[in-house]
């Protein structure tokens, strides 16, 4: 359990947190633009694509309401799908884990089309492509 000097500390801490960062005062999803709305503590409001949120990238817009937020108006829950997002990192552009967002860059990298892109595959093409994959014989061990 907390001693009485670090939760004092923590709440200094948290009342900081909340001078310097806006906070969610409301939050809904809107169906005919297909993002989730956030209405800040600063008067504005901050919209998003689900799909660009881990943990939301694959719902559908039923459950995507209602959306909770947490008493520190830090976090918004989806509870039909039990995913939290973390509102300060959303706002400074991380939409995920590391792993997670390095996967969806993976992803738009390789669906980009560049004419170096497209000169370096016909050039791989001239000469054969790819290599094959070579199978390994294993010899059992005696």
């Amino acid at each position: 359990m907390a001693r009485r000097d670090e939760f004092q500390v923590a709440t200094e801490r948290a009342k900081r947190r909340h001078k310097r960062i806006p906070s969610a005062i409301t939050a809904h999803y809107d169906p005919i633009s297909g993002r989730v709305v956030v209405g800040l503590s600063s008067d504005l409001e901050v919209t998003f694509f689900p799909g660009s949120v881990q943990g939301l990238e694959n719902a559908t817009a039923s459950q995507l309401e209602p959306i909770e937020i947490t008493p520190s108006g830090f976090g918004l829950h989806f509870p039909k799908l039990d995913a939290d997002v973390y509102l300060p990192t959303l706002l400074e552009g991380v939409f995920g884990s590391k792993r997670w967002m390095a996967a969806q860059l993976g992803t738009l990298g390789g669906r980009s089309k560049s004419v170096a892109k497209a000169v370096a595959s016909r050039n791989n093409g001239r000469l054969g492509g790819r290599p094959k994959k070579m199978a390994v014989n294993h010899k059992p061990r005696v």
